[in-house]
């Protein structure tokens, strides 16, 4: 066996305590401190889960999943390390890091499953360069996307399968985060590409369920965002007669504030408003079965590297 091949494992990130929630929103708006009323707008949702986000703790979880379940596969076949796109550790010192282990090949995998300019595309890069930077450079094989995985669509139908159970009259909400209109291709097929598979997993249209993939947590700015946004569709949703409301956030993998506020309290709060009946389904969080997929996706990766 050739020597052991790096997985550098990425995500988004969050703020370790109340105090970090500035700095970090400065990060995501590329070096522009916000608003005061933004910040405290912010401030204010993460005080409503409990003042930060368990993003991390989940993040980690992911990777030990992850790590364990190649182990299982392969053992010795690879070492895996995480980076963060808005906090420590960032993506450039987790690269360097795996770098300095002796891999030739490192495999790097976003955890999103749509492939986005604005969102995998943009940690992609930021690990090619830094490990571009090293001496010797490993080879980088990019998993753009893998909503398609083996797999994956039968996990989700399982969970809209489960969190249909009590809803009367419902409709399926398949939600994703919004992007600016300019860059939402081939983002967009992709989530609605996605969400069909998941509602064939569960079997909505042989049960005459109605579903549609709408977009959440559209960030504020002039420019357009992409839609339909879920708290509209909600509305709709009770204007169409349907009497509940199940959102699977279809673009999202674990437990943070779009889902914990964004969906657990702005869009249950919505629904209320509206007399619909709500539930979310389950997040794949550490999931064994979801980091099995996930192996499954950096073996082929590494394997069509050659």
């Amino acid at each position: 066996m050739s020597g052991p091949i790096g997985v550098l494992v990425m995500a988004h990130g969050t703020p370790a305590s109340p105090q970090e929630i500035e700095p970090f929103y400065t990060r995501i708006r590329r070096g522009s401190p916000p608003p005061p009323e933004l910040l405290a707008d912010l401030v204010r949702r993460y005080e409503a889960i409990g003042g930060t986000s368990p993003l991390a703790e989940r993040t980690q979880a992911q990777v030990e999943a992850l790590a364990a379940a190649l182990e299982a596969r392969a053992p010795g076949r690879y070492l895996v390390g995480y980076g963060a796109k808005h906090t420590t550790p960032f993506i450039e010192d987790a690269a360097v890091a795996l770098a300095a282990r002796g891999v030739a090949t490192v495999v790097g995998l976003v955890l999103t499953p749509h492939r986005s300019s604005r969102g995998s595309e943009e940690y992609l890069d930021r690990a090619a360069a830094a490990l571009a930077s090293c001496t010797p450079a490993p080879r980088f094989v990019r998993v753009e996307e893998w909503h398609g995985a083996p797999g994956f669509a039968a996990l989700l139908g399982r969970r809209v399968d489960a969190g249909l159970r009590g809803l009367e009259a419902p409709i399926v909400l398949f939600s994703a985060h919004s992007v600016p209109e300019p860059v939402a291709e081939p983002y967009r097929s992709q989530v609605v590409a996605s969400a069909a598979d998941a509602a064939g997993a569960a079997r909505l249209d042989q049960r005459s369920i109605p579903w549609t993939v709408v977009f959440q947590s559209a960030g504020r700015t002039d420019q357009r965002w992409l839609g339909p946004d879920l708290l509209a569709a909600i509305d709709q949703a009770a204007h169409d007669g349907a009497r509940s409301v199940l959102c699977c956030p279809i673009g999202f993998v674990s437990d943070h504030l779009e889902v914990l506020y964004d969906l657990d309290v702005e869009a249950a709060a919505r629904a209320a408003a509206a007399g619909l009946g709500y539930a979310r389904t389950e997040s794949l969080n550490d999931d064994p079965e979801f980091a099995a997929i996930l192996a499954q996706v950096v073996e082929a990766a590494a394997g069509a590297a050659g």
